[in-house]
């Protein structure tokens, strides 16, 4: 299997290279903002009909934070409206929650679920590029990083090695590619039947279907080698279901 790595490309024209590289990125997470913003409305209530194993999906995710004290400090990467986070809330009252996003539309409704919770901190901002002051005891992250280029993937998980504590985790739910043109059919043709099959309108279908043109999925195999090689330890998958899959990593 080819594996991408974090730097693949020559030391000519280098500085060109990321240049280009950076307005595509740029114009890519532009488009990515613009479209979350206009969804931040109605993101909550199809959120389950989009994701066929919702249920399983954010149990599973839920259930790797294992914290040893009750007001864990923990980072939400591209936490929208905070659904991921109200999980972790109800299961940890005294969390310490960041929630960072770069869709202020998002954020604002994030504000709202928790207005009255002294324990959130809001941060409008990309977390690519965010320097964060802060160490944490868990990151997670659900259904964000896959608008990511696999560069920047790969630099994000050194990132979050790097800010988290001795001992802490990374939990990661997100979108993968499949391991070969056929399967990514078929994940697609599945995906499609069931959101069909959900009691979504067609208007809402269609606005899912163009957001996910501008998905980035990377295999799951490069992701957990990317975890490794970042310093990760136990680096896995516990979950996958077609192309929907949680895996994590521990410092």
């Amino acid at each position: 299997m080819a594996v991408i790595q974090c730097a693949p490309y020559e030391r000519t024209n280098l500085s060109a290279l990321r240049k280009t590289q950076r307005m595509e990125v740029d114009f890519m997470q532009k488009s990515v903002k613009q479209m979350f913003d206009a969804a931040a409305g109605e993101y909550d209530r199809e959120r389950r009909q989009l994701i066929p194993c919702f249920d399983d999906f954010y149990g599973t995710a839920l259930s790797l934070i294992e914290m040893d004290h009750p007001s864990p400090r923990i980072l939400d990467l591209g936490a929208g409206t905070g659904l991921f986070s109200a999980f972790i809330v109800q299961k940890y009252p005294d969390a310490r929650l960041t929630l960072i996003d770069f869709s202020e539309s998002m954020l604002e409704r994030a504000r709202r679920r928790f207005a009255g919770n002294p324990h959130m901190q809001y941060i409008a901002a990309d977390y690519t590029r965010h320097s964060f002051a802060e160490t944490y005891d868990a990151v997670v992250s659900s259904l964000s990083i896959h608008h990511l280029s696999h560069d920047e993937k790969c630099k994000l998980f050194a990132a979050v090695y790097g800010i988290l504590r001795e001992g802490g985790i990374f939990v990661n739910a997100d979108q993968v590619q499949g391991n070969t043109p056929a399967a990514d059919a078929y994940y697609r043709k599945r995906w499609l039947e069931a959101i069909r099959q959900s009691g979504l309108s067609e208007e809402a279908i269609q606005a899912s279907i163009e957001r996910r043109k501008l998905d980035v999925n990377a295999k799951l195999a490069d992701q957990l080698q990317w975890l490794e090689e970042a310093g990760f330890a136990d680096a896995d998958c516990v979950y996958k279901h077609m192309d929907f899959a949680v895996f994590y990593g521990r410092k």
